[in-house]
């Protein structure tokens, strides 16, 4: 039910900043919208106000807004209201709002997280791999990692990015254990790791791995705009990589991507751990939607954007059929692309078993 009820929640709030985005850019700008739905397919309850027509539909994954003279099918009639009246510029503003208030509320979110408390993982070691030099040099699982080379440490960040760039060097660490402290040498190995971009790289390893430990961490309120910020640069610069690591086969798709049936799952692990880490999760999503919404892919904003950038380059729209050819097209990959991440979603978290559990009994 925790699964259920935050997936619902998080998938409308992402969806109606979305579908607002739209709304309210056109909304300023004159165009009249018609309908903006939660949800896709029949209307389970809705209220007419100021021409616009607000409705939850059956389908809750995702929503649209209905603009005035979207399509040329409608009839335009030149009227200063209708979408297909306006300039690309504006036509583009209005696409763009979509996916830019869902990177604003991931911009939002991250900042809130630092402000009220970043969980981050400390320095109290969880476990010693065996066969591995921190293992030989006498490390234990609950020694709590305080200096390195003579740094101070206080979270697995610093330990990781100090053992990492050690090359061929021994290291010296003071540890905590049973109220005293120890000094403990150890002589890291080198070691190849798959990156999460599907290259490989070598680091400098000793066998170690964190505690379930986590202390949230404050910063003042000009700390935590600059902090996230930059954490969305650092999820907007990964999550192209990986897309195009993925569209080059460098990452299996499997791996790199997941649908609604992954989503409900990982909001109600991140609901169970708290509020903190289910907004880090929203904020993730907002950003991914945001991206993957820009892809120029028809169906997608960008692919509307990518007719409206042909369209002021040949100075004329791209023809209502050719439009109509490619989005079904766009709409088939799509239906494809999501049916093998359902699949592949089901076998991740064992619900072919389940089912089959089921009809067993």
């Amino acid at each position: 039910m925790l699964s259920l009820v935050s997936f619902i929640i998080v998938l409308s709030i992402l969806v109606i900043v979305h579908e607002f985005g739209h709304f309210i850019v056109a909304k300023k700008m004159g165009v009249r919208v018609e309908k903006f739905s939660i949800g896709f397919g029949p209307e389970i309850a809705g209220v007419t106000k100021g021409g616009t027509r607000y409705c939850i539909s059956i389908m809750p994954l995702g929503g649209y807004v209905k603009l005035a003279g979207e399509t040329g099918a409608e009839g335009v009639k030149g009227e200063k209201w209708e979408y297909l009246s306006r300039t690309v510029g504006e036509r583009v503003r209005i696409i763009l709002a979509g996916p830019l208030l869902n990177y604003i509320l991931a911009f939002l979110i991250f900042s809130f997280v630092f402000i009220v408390g970043n969980p981050t993982l400390t320095a109290k070691v969880g476990k010693v791999m065996p066969g591995y030099p921190a293992e030989s040099a006498g490390l234990k699982a609950g020694d709590n990692i305080i200096n390195i080379n003579g740094k101070d440490v206080i979270y697995w960040e610093d330990i990781t990015n100090i053992v990492h760039a050690s090359k061929n060097q021994e290291i010296k660490l003071l540890v905590n254990r049973d109220g005293g402290q120890i000094n403990i040498m150890v002589m890291p190995k080198y070691q190849e790791i798959s990156t999460i971009f599907g290259s490989k790289k070598s680091v400098s390893i000793i066998g170690i791995a964190p505690s379930d430990e986590v202390v949230y961490v404050k910063y003042g309120f000009i700390k935590s705009i600059y902090m996230g910020a930059d954490k969305l640069w650092t999820l907007t610069y990964i999550t192209c990589r990986a897309l195009w690591a993925s569209i080059t086969g460098a990452i299996p798709i499997k791996e790199s991507m997941t649908g609604p049936i992954g989503i409900f799952y990982i909001t109600g692990q991140a609901a169970k751990l708290g509020l903190v880490y289910l907004l880090q999760l929203m904020g993730i999503l907002s950003a991914s939607l945001a991206i993957f919404n820009l892809l120029p892919v028809p169906v997608l904003d960008g692919g509307h954007i990518l007719f409206l950038a042909i369209e002021k380059i040949r100075k004329k729209p791209v023809s209502l059929k050719m439009q109509e050819n490619v989005t079904q097209v766009g709409m088939g990959l799509l239906i494809v692309l999501m049916l093998f991440v359902f699949y592949n979603d089901f076998n991740r978290f064992g619900i072919f078993e389940k089912i089959a559990q089921i009809f067993e009994r």
